[in-house]
C-alpha cells in the first residue's frame, strides 16, 4: 500500500507565499514522475508542475517563474515553492506520483489534497 501525504495549504494574501510538501511511503520501490495538480471550483483538474526523478522540471504556463517544483529523493518527497500567488492560484492542490510498487506493480497514486485559498 502506498500513501502520498500533502501538506502546507493554507489562506495567503496576493502577492504572498507558500510552501506544499508531499511525502510518499509504503511499499515503493521506485518513483519516477512526480508532479502537483490542481482544481478550481467548477473546473478540470490541471497540472501545475512535474518533476522527473532526475530532475527535469515542466510548468504551465500561468505558473512560470513564480512557482518551484522540487524533489528529495532520498525523503520520497516532492515540494511545491509558490510565490507571488495570484487569486486565481485558488484550488485544492493535489499530489501525484509515478511509481513501481515492492510487487514490481507501476502505478499512479494520489495524495489527498490540500486547500489554497488566495484572498485579494
Amino acid at each position: 500500500q502506498v500513501q502520498l501525504v500533502e501538506s502546507g495549504g493554507g489562506l495567503v494574501q496576493a502577492g504572498g507565499s507558500l510552501r506544499l510538501s508531499c511525502a510518499a511511503s509504503g511499499s515503493i520501490f521506485s518513483i519516477n514522475d512526480m508532479g502537483w495538480y490542481r482544481q478550481a471550483p467548477g473546473k478540470q483538474r490541471e497540472l501545475v508542475a512535474a518533476i522527473s526523478s532526475g530532475g527535469r522540471t515542466s510548468y504551465a504556463n500561468s505558473v512560470k517563474g513564480r512557482f518551484t517544483i522540487s524533489r528529495d529523493n532520498a525523503k520520497n518527497t516532492v515540494y511545491l515553492q509558490m510565490n507571488s500567488l495570484k487569486p486565481e492560484d485558488t484550488a485544492v492542490y493535489y499530489c501525484n506520483a509515478d511509481l513501481v510498487t515492492t510487487n514490481m506493480y507501476r502505478q499512479s497514486s494520489w495524495g489527498q489534497g490540500t486547500q489554497v485559498t488566495v484572498s485579494s
